[in-house]
């Protein structure tokens, strides 16, 4: 005789339906409890790996946004050195007009000055360094930023030398001499700091010509300023631009796998009624089943 226990159809059915009910309340409570619609590839091959790669894309572009982000300081710190150095040459512009109306003591307090202003003019600039990188010191100095590993799109700068021997060296001066206070004339050439720094015996003409070689150094050294600042404008857009971007791919890769809490919570709780209904159901078609049989005792 056999031991098996044989089910009505009508019993079967609805143990069956609530069976499907109660595994999609329990993947409805696992998506609210997780937050998650897809988990693994096993939930929605498609969209885990398809969000998976938006995912990745972001966390580059957020890479990529880091280092675009050191760079702007980098820049912000050449351009604020190039502009720094603007103010000192206007300061020895100022060393030189007065220097026409002065005498003796004055114009060697100028000469000094002079001196003293070009020399800090040199440290300000090897000083304008940041993370090992100074794009004021160098010609040859180059910031490299690549905007992302997935193409060739890369910005490069290339530093520029504003060392006082660059910007009004001593080619500038050709023909104008200046003095040690003594008879003999000595050429810029002879050491520019030193030279142009001894005011005694310039004439005004001379004078003149170191105050237009420092206007021209102004002018070179604003049109790195302004290039650098150029650069930071675009690094800045690119900036925004990628976090923008990051963000819009991350929000992609959620649409694919977060499950929509409202939806979820609504689902539930009609799967929940369907259960209290499918239970009602199923208790209906024992008791008609065990009518049927008491009919035979």
């Amino acid at each position: 005789m056999s031991s098996n226990i044989v089910l009505g159809s009508a019993v079967r059915e609805n143990l069956l339906a609530l069976q499907g009910i109660n595994s999609q309340i329990n993947t409805s409570e696992n998506h609210l409890a997780t937050g998650l619609k897809v988990a693994s590839a096993i939930d929605n091959a498609v969209s885990f790996f398809q969000a998976q790669s938006l995912d990745n894309r972001a966390s580059d572009l957020l890479e990529r946004k880091a280092n675009i982000d050191q760079a702007i300081s980098s820049l912000t710190t050449a351009t604020n050195a190039a502009q720094s150095v603007v103010s000192i040459l206007q300061q020895l512009q100022g060393v030189v007009n007065s220097a026409k109306t002065e005498t003796g003591a004055q114009l060697t307090s100028a000469g000094t000055q002079f001196s003293t202003l070009l020399k800090q003019l040199n440290n300000l600039v090897g000083d304008s360094s940041y993370q090992g990188l100074n794009l004021v010191n160098s010609a040859t100095s180059t910031l490299s930023v690549q905007f992302s590993l997935t193409s060739t799109s890369v910005l490069k700068v290339t530093g520029s030398n504003l060392n006082s021997s660059a910007i009004v060296g001593a080619a500038a001066f050709s023909g104008i001499k200046f003095s040690f206070g003594g008879a003999n004339g000595v050429s810029a050439g002879s050491g520019l700091s030193t030279a142009i720094g001894k005011f005694s015996a310039a004439t005004n003409t001379q004078l003149n010509g170191v105050f237009n070689v420092l206007q021209n150094a102004i002018q070179t050294v604003q049109g790195d300023a302004q290039s650098l600042g150029a650069n930071v404008t675009l690094l800045q857009t690119r900036l925004s631009f990628t976090a923008q971007y990051a963000t819009t791919l991350q929000g992609g890769a959620d649409k694919l796998t977060l499950a929509d809490v409202n939806a979820e919570s609504t689902n539930l709780v009609t799967l929940q009624t369907r259960q209290q209904l499918s239970i009602q159901s199923l208790s209906i078609a024992t008791q008609s089943e065990q009518a049927v049989l008491r009919l035979f005792h």
